[in-house]
C-alpha cells in the first residue's frame, strides 16, 4: 500500500480485500467471513471460511491467514502483522491471534454470538502475554450486509424445503 496513505484509508482499503474474500465464501455457500494478514504494508496471505466444504470445524479465514503466513514468511511469531476481518474473531480465532503474537486486529461487523474481543466476551481481560491493539468497526455496515444476505439466503432455502445449499444457490 501507499506509504502515504493514512491509517484509516489503509485500514478501508485492506477491509476491502477481506471483503472480496468473504464473497468468495458467500459464492461457495460457506459463511461469508473473508480475512487478509498484512506485514509491512503488504498482503502476505488471504483466506475465508472453507468450514463446510473441508468439513473442518478449524475452517475458519482468520486461522487459515495465519497458518498460510506462517508458511510464507517462515515462522509463527506475527509480531509485524496486521490481520483485517470482516467479522470480529471467535475464540478460537482469538487464541491464535494472541499466539502468533499478531499486534493489531481490525475488523468489520461486531459479532454478537461468539465475538471474543468485546462482543461476547474480551480475550485482552485475561492474563495473557500478548493483548492486540483492536479496531471494530471499519466498513462495518458492508461487511454486515453481506452476512445479513447470506442467512436470509439460507433460511429462504431451508423454508422451500432444500436443505443442503449448492454453489449455485449463492451466485448472482
Amino acid at each position: 500500500m501507499d506509504e502515504k496513505m493514512s491509517v484509516p484509508m489503509m485500514d478501508e482499503a485492506f477491509m476491502r480485500e477481506a471483503l472480496a474474500e468473504a464473497q468468495i465464501a458467500f459464492e461457495m455457500g460457506e459463511v461469508p467471513i473473508g480475512a487478509v494478514l498484512v506485514w509491512d504494508g503488504r498482503i502476505v496471505a488471504r483466506a475465508h471460511n472453507t468450514r463446510e466444504l473441508e468439513k473442518n470445524a478449524l475452517g475458519h479465514a482468520e486461522c487459515s491467514a495465519i497458518a498460510q503466513a506462517c508458511g510464507v514468511l517462515g515462522g509463527w511469531r506475527l509480531h509485524r502483522a496486521v490481520l483485517y476481518v470482516t467479522l470480529e474473531p471467535c475464540p478460537m480465532c482469538a487464541g491464535a491471534i494472541v499466539n502468533a503474537r499478531i499486534p493489531r486486529v481490525v475488523w468489520g461487523a461486531d459479532d454478537a454470538r461468539a465475538g471474543a474481543f468485546g462482543s461476547v466476551m474480551q480475550m485482552n481481560d485475561y492474563p495473557l502475554n500478548h493483548k492486540p491493539e483492536l479496531v471494530r468497526g471499519v466498513l462495518a455496515e458492508e461487511c454486515g450486509a453481506l452476512m445479513t444476505s447470506f442467512f436470509e439466503r439460507l433460511r429462504e432455502k431451508r423454508s422451500s424445503g432444500i436443505r443442503r445449499l449448492k454453489k449455485s444457490d449463492f451466485m448472482k
